[in-house]
């Protein structure tokens, strides 16, 4: 059974967000012919909102709801699934300065998994790091489709997933209700929970999926994924 998640997502924890998480499970609701989601990941800025109690929007609305963050680091903004009270104490995830490689090999470590995300945004996005500095160790994949993307950003990822062969995974990015789930990620099986999304990102059977009014489509780049 194949699950669709927005894994990109900032709530009004964010402090850049004013978005409700119960106004963006409404939205969904109401656009679901459009983008039909099982759920999104929240996300929030350089924070793990472990006291965020969701279940019974989950029972609401019928949409999963996990927890997330999105962390800074030397290399850019890196997307931390699978967050757990081994990786919140290894982590400080307020400091703006993780070093990238240790956040991805720890991370894997302690039972999740990092994913840098934006990568052909400016400053905050791998590609910019990549040109002045050695590519990262066992990146399992980015953001290749990012909602919040400018121009030529969606392109500038596709060409650093071409090149480095990295599996690709799409989220909105979503600060405001409107924005949400306009980009998302397949999975070839059923994620319930942020266990089996950690095993279903380690595994590679899923795509990036664009819903998103028509546009210029991103070059074809993804490499073919395997288990």
């Amino acid at each position: 059974m194949a699950t669709i998640l927005d894994l990109h997502s900032h709530s009004e924890a964010s402090e850049d967000s004013r978005a409700p998480v119960e106004a963006y499970l409404n939205w969904i609701r109401l656009r679901r012919q459009e983008r039909p989601v099982d759920g999104i990941v929240l996300t929030e800025h350089r924070q793990f909102n472990a006291g965020g109690d969701y279940r019974d929007l989950e029972d609401k609305f019928g949409i999963l709801i996990l927890k997330a963050t999105e962390a800074e680091t030397d290399y850019g903004h890196v997307l931390v699934f699978g967050v757990n009270e081994d990786i919140t104490r290894r982590f400080d995830f307020a400091n703006v300065r993780i070093p990238a490689q240790e956040l991805i090999d720890e991370v894997a470590r302690l039972g999740g998994v990092a994913v840098p995300c934006h990568p052909g945004r400016p400053t905050v996005g791998l590609c910019e790091h990549y040109a002045h500095k050695p590519p990262l160790e066992n990146v399992v994949a980015v953001e290749l489709l990012n909602g919040g993307s400018r121009r030529g950003e969606d392109e500038r990822a596709a060409e650093l997933v071409q090149k480095f062969g990295y599996r690709a995974v799409g989220g909105s990015d979503s600060h405001l209700v409107s924005l949400i789930a306009v980009c998302a990620t397949r999975f070839e099986a059923e994620v319930r929970d942020a266990d089996a999304l950690v095993r279903e990102l380690k595994s590679g059977s899923y795509e990036p999926v664009d819903f998103r009014a028509p546009r210029k489509p991103v070059p074809r780049a993804i490499p073919e994924q395997t288990a």
